[in-house]
């Protein structure tokens, strides 16, 4: 049976959520699941705008089927080419043997890589500013490349305002029914996910994903239509406004985050200290976060949320804390920036994590390292718990 709604009143939403995914590119956890979203635009010709994953193919195709109504699917719109919205082309394929499919050079050279088949004969190639007239409808191709593959494009349909944006303006989890934002509380159930969706899938492309923005500035946008997540038909500065802060790695909070990596016990009472010491000079919204009981994917994403982070280390083998040190690498991975940075360090006989970790750091643009670092010889001491109190007053002081 299908499981269809309407977007406007000739756009249908095909999509399905899959919630017995665990990680979603076998890397992220997601527990509530994940969308899959892909639409049907049904004028003079029909057209598909991307397709599904395979873990929930069969309700797309029912789906399809059922949207279609006994006409033929005349265009396949890729606008981005990974498995995860492309699993379905074969079967497209075979099922429509008229079927067009709409792709930059690139998505049509993937095509090949991923399941030898040779769509040249088939193929619609377009690139930036690109028109298909569909009827009453027309779109226009926007290049996306990086945004998060070279091939990506998005798609902005001039008769609706509805942009197709691909993996842009998406997040983490399932659809229950409510597939437009302004049908949940976005800001409370969402807007996390949301960070930790694009930190860690965009992240890395701040600079191509600011160009995107800027593209779509010159678009009168009315709606969001992405891959994952929610569709946007109001309130587009909710998202949009995030994601102009994320792509340009401005933090959305003025605060302090603290992580830490701690065997004993001891590093994590040092950054707990300090979550009091910050708490006492005022500074609101602290957060300390356990390198090894939190994902690496919610670290980053809190790492992107605040402005002013503090990394605390045992030293472990003589170097970083395996946590710790996966995060940090993490970070400089998705080329976090522009951060004040506070360090503290812990060793019972050789503590070298504030050296090491700064070495990490300075490899990334715009860490400000500040004094003083703190170093832990075993447990907090009265000089080193001075020393704390000391670096709580200099993050303190750069908090506006």
């Amino acid at each position: 049976m299908h499981n269809t709604r309407k977007v406007t009143e000739d756009i249908i939403w095909l999509g399905a959520s899959d919630r017995r995914i665990s990680l979603f590119e076998n890397v992220y956890p997601v527990p509530e699941g994940m969308s899959y979203n892909n639409y049907l635009i049904l004028d003079d010709k029909t057209a598909l705008m991307d397709g599904i994953d395979d873990a929930v193919s069969t309700q797309f195709f029912e789906n399809l089927e059922y949207a279609l109504s006994g006409r033929t699917l005349d265009y396949f719109i890729v606008q981005h080419m990974e498995p995860d919205h492309c699993a379905c082309i074969p079967q497209l394929v075979s099922m429509y043997p008229d079927l067009k499919i709409v792709a930059t050079a690139k998505a049509i050279q993937m095509i090949q890589q991923f399941f030898g088949i040779d769509v040249s004969d088939w193929a619609v190639t377009v690139k930036e500013g690109d028109e298909l007239k569909l009827g009453s409808h027309v779109l226009e191709f926007v290049t996306a490349p990086m945004v998060h593959w070279p091939e990506v494009i998005v798609t902005y349909d001039r008769t609706t305002g509805a942009l197709f944006s691909a993996d842009a303006f998406g997040s983490f989890g399932a659809l229950s029914g409510n597939i437009f934002a302004d049908e949940v509380d976005w800001e409370r159930d969402v807007a996390d996910e949301a960070r930790r969706y694009y930190v860690n899938i965009v992240g890395k492309y701040g600079a191509q994903s600011s160009a995107l923005l800027s593209k779509a500035k010159n678009l009168d946008i009315k709606m969001l239509l992405p891959l994952h997540g929610y569709i946007w038909r109001k309130d587009l500065y909710q998202i949009i406004g995030r994601y102009a802060k994320w792509a340009s790695y401005t933090p959305e909070v003025d605060s302090v985050a603290i992580f830490y990596g701690s065997v004993y016990g001891n590093t994590a009472n040092a950054a707990d200290v300090l979550a009091i010491k910050l708490a006492e000079l005022g500074v609101r919204d602290v957060k300390v976060f356990d390198t090894s009981k939190t994902h690496p994917s919610e670290l980053v994403s809190r790492a992107f949320q605040y402005g002013t982070l503090v990394f605390a280390s045992s030293t472990y083998n003589a170097e970083i804390f395996d946590t710790m040190h996966t995060l940090l690498v993490d970070l400089k991975n998705h080329n976090l920036c522009n951060r004040t940075v506070g360090l503290i360090e812990n060793g019972s006989w050789a503590p070298v994590t504030a050296r090491k970790m700064r070495e990490i750091l300075e490899t990334m643009k715009g860490m400000e390292i500040v004094e003083p670092v703190v170093t832990l010889k075993s447990s907090l001491s009265t000089d080193s718990y001075e020393t704390l109190n000391n670096l709580a007053k200099v993050l303190s002081d750069n908090i506006d």
